[in-house]
């Protein structure tokens, strides 16, 4: 019955990843989701899913074909709650089933053929792993070795001449008990660090931010499956720029100009002042709707980028989100003035059905 439940439950977990996966693409441009997110757990909506069954009606109605019909007419009743009154039968609802983020990392990877990210190679720190690899004459019952305790036991009356060949009896002492033991090794592990920065200033409304808010919940998502430690800090700028907490990054309302370099600005300071490139994964991401305030300050930005960020981080990556109110014109200004740059990635976010294209293109080097 165990190995039938158990059989039962991986064909089930199957099936809701199969349909997961099939709507993938839906889930990522939609906040819904991003609602649900607990602390390791993300809750999907799914269609309710059943097992296939036969269901019979009532004796009192026909069935179909008995009667020529008229046009118009109803198939059925409205029992079920779609006509104006209230209905007496259940209707059709949505499962929720809970996975865990990893899960969901997998489902994108899958999805977006994503490869896994290879750690810049110095960019590395140890971190303490216990390893159970000695043996203890004293210690708890459940850590007994039990082939070593029999060892000592058999070394112990072949001594003392008690072991009898023809009948082998090996009764251990408590002398003989030999218990496994730990010792604490250093195991290398790859840290990441994300610095959002977004444009805050009046062109910018929600629609745009609300864009960035799902994108940066894949974007995590990923990052933190093939880092064990992930921080991330928060910028956002108009005129001038400043660090936030996540809450205000995403609900801030501003006006006015836009100053994109003072962004790049404290971005680089950032790096400098906490996280040497010798030893963190570094990986800012700009989100703006690619109006600056003169090209001064876009040579500025591209100065700033040339010969100061792109050489700390891992990839440098410009998001421009479609508005209403916005030039677009950054996007185009730094393709032109830094071709062929491998660290610098870029990508226009016109609506939330891009998200995914974006997300690829941020993702895909596995950098």
């Amino acid at each position: 019955m165990v190995h039938r439940i158990d059989k039962d439950s991986t064909r089930f977990k199957h099936i809701v990843r199969s349909q997961i996966r099939k709507d993938l693409k839906k889930y990522i441009s939609q906040g819904e989701l991003i609602g649900r997110k607990g602390k390791n757990l993300v809750s999907i909506p799914l269609p309710q899913i059943d097992i296939p069954h036969f269901r019979y009606g009532t004796k009192e109605t026909g069935g179909v074909g008995q009667d020529e019909g008229e046009q118009g007419a109803v198939i059925g009743n409205d029992a079920a709650g779609t006509g104006p009154g209230a209905g007496n039968q259940p209707g059709e609802h949505i499962l929720e089933v809970d996975i865990t983020l990893d899960e969901l990392a997998e489902l994108l990877g899958e999805e977006l053929q994503l490869p896994n990210i290879q750690p810049r190679g110095a960019a590395r720190i140890a971190t303490e792993k216990e390893k159970y690899s000695q043996i203890r004459k004293s210690g708890p019952e459940s850590l007994r070795h039990f082939k070593r305790t029999y060892k000592e036991a058999l070394k112990r009356q072949i001594a003392s001449g008690t072991y009898d060949p023809a009948n082998p009896v090996i009764i251990p002492v408590r002398e003989d008990k030999r218990y496994r033991s730990w010792k604490t090794t250093f195991k290398p592990e790859s840290n990441a660090v994300i610095i959002y920065m977004m444009d805050v200033s009046g062109s910018m409304g929600a629609e745009q931010k609300e864009m960035v808010r799902i994108e940066a919940f894949w974007l995590d998502t990923w990052l933190q499956h093939n880092y064990r430690s992930l921080e991330r800090r928060y910028i956002v700028h108009d005129a001038a720029a400043r660090e936030v907490s996540e809450e205000i990054f995403y609900h801030l309302r501003e006006s006015g100009g836009t100053r994109i370099s003072s962004a790049y600005v404290l971005c680089s300071q950032m790096i400098d002042e906490h996280y040497n490139p010798a030893a963190w994964n570094i990986y800012p991401f700009h989100f703006s709707d690619g109006d600056n305030w003169g090209s001064d300050d876009t040579q500025e930005c591209v100065a700033l980028l040339k010969n100061s960020l792109l050489k700390k981080v891992n990839m440098f990556c410009y998001g421009q989100v479609k508005s209403a109110y916005g030039s677009g014109k950054f996007i185009k200004d730094l393709e032109e003035a830094l071709p062929g740059e491998e660290n610098l990635i870029t990508s226009e976010i016109n609506d939330k059905e891009e998200i995914v294209d974006s997300i690829r293109t941020f993702l895909g080097k596995g950098k």
